[in-house]
């Protein structure tokens, strides 16, 4: 066989090779809240398959990533909030079955600039600077409370495709995307840091992960709860319930389909068996380790569906979510 007969060979060989390999590809989509946990497992278990099986992971926010979830479009979706009925009803249209899989617990996380005088805020404050009758009329802080700052009010939140939307104004105005809408808007946790980090009059709201990463030009605003208590974002706050409304489940929805593919399997396999340490690598709260056990007998039986049954609700604890069953 002639050089060039054994190059296009071998070239040959090298693409079949190459499209095996593309082919062998696990697709993440949704939350940014959720996105830290999943890229580090996603990271670690390319490198413990050293190449054979590429996860990738983007970040259309909860919102976004269930609507191609839905469609048959990607594997997983990460979510910083559970399944809603119109996503189940949209699933259901095209057959779409799903694990739900708790993976954390997040402390959703109010700050302010470091330079801000404020550093604890009700929830009824909150309510008076981001309910939708709050738009054109709340612009100053002195405006929410007399004895804060006369000075503009300069509010970054999550966008409307966004999880953490959904969950932030459940809890603070009582109905899940009922917000004020003149406020700086982004699915993209870091352009909401940077903004809150270049205004003393900022305030802003996103998961605990990206405060953390960011705690050096950012303040956390610790939160009053129903009991009186002003309470900042922890581990400990979020394991003891102190910190409610605030405190959430974050999750990872598997395909049922997607999940007869092996690579698909060993990751999320992977995700529940090293989920915890990344979890808690990336400052979320990982759940007790029979939680995940729970979860990969979950998958063993087939338990598919939702524990929440469409609805948005907070405050749910880890006992509380633990002991729940799924149901499609």
């Amino acid at each position: 066989m002639s050089v060039v007969n054994k190059t296009l060979v071998a070239v040959a060989g090298f693409a079949v090779m190459s499209a095996a390999h593309a082919n062998v590809l696990v697709k993440v989509d949704g939350s940014s809240t959720v996105y830290p946990v999943t890229e580090a497992v996603a990271e670690d278990f390319q490198k413990a398959q050293k190449g054979a099986v590429k996860v990738t992971v983007g970040i259309s926010g909860t919102g976004g990533g269930f609507k191609k979830f839905c469609r048959g479009e990607t594997d997983i979706s990460n979510a910083s909030r559970p399944i809603l009925k119109k996503e189940m009803e949209e699933c259901a249209k095209l057959g779409i079955k799903y694990y739900e899989l708790p993976v954390a617990f997040d402390a959703l996380t109010v700050v302010v600039n470091p330079k801000s005088k404020i550093n604890q805020l009700t929830v009824e404050q909150l309510k008076k600077m981001w309910e939708p009758a709050a738009q054109g009329k709340v612009s100053n802080w002195n405006q929410v409370d007399a004895s804060f700052p006369d000075a503009p009010l300069k509010l970054f939140g999550a966008g409307s495709d966004s999880g953490t939307f959904d969950y932030f104004t459940e809890a603070v105005t009582g109905k899940a995307k009922s917000s004020r809408g003149d406020y700086t808007a982004s699915e993209d946790d870091n352009v909401l840091v940077q903004g809150v980090s270049r205004d003393v009059n900022a305030l802003g709201y996103f998961g605990y992960a990206y405060y953390y990463e960011n705690k050096a030009k950012l303040k956390a605003v610790a939160i009053v709860n129903s009991k009186g208590k002003a309470v900042l974002p922890s581990e400990q706050t979020v394991i003891d319930g102190s910190y409610n409304p605030m405190a959430r489940p974050i999750f990872i929805y598997v395909n049922e389909k997607s999940l007869e593919r092996p690579e698909v399997r060993q990751f999320v396999e992977f995700y529940m068996k090293n989920g915890p340490k990344l979890a808690s690598e990336v400052k979320y709260v990982p759940l007790p380790a029979k939680a995940y056990q729970g979860n990969l007998e979950h998958l063993a039986k087939k338990k598919l569906g939702t524990v929440f049954g469409g609805d948005a609700e907070v405050g749910v604890t880890i006992e509380e979510l633990m002991s729940r069953e799924a149901k499609m």
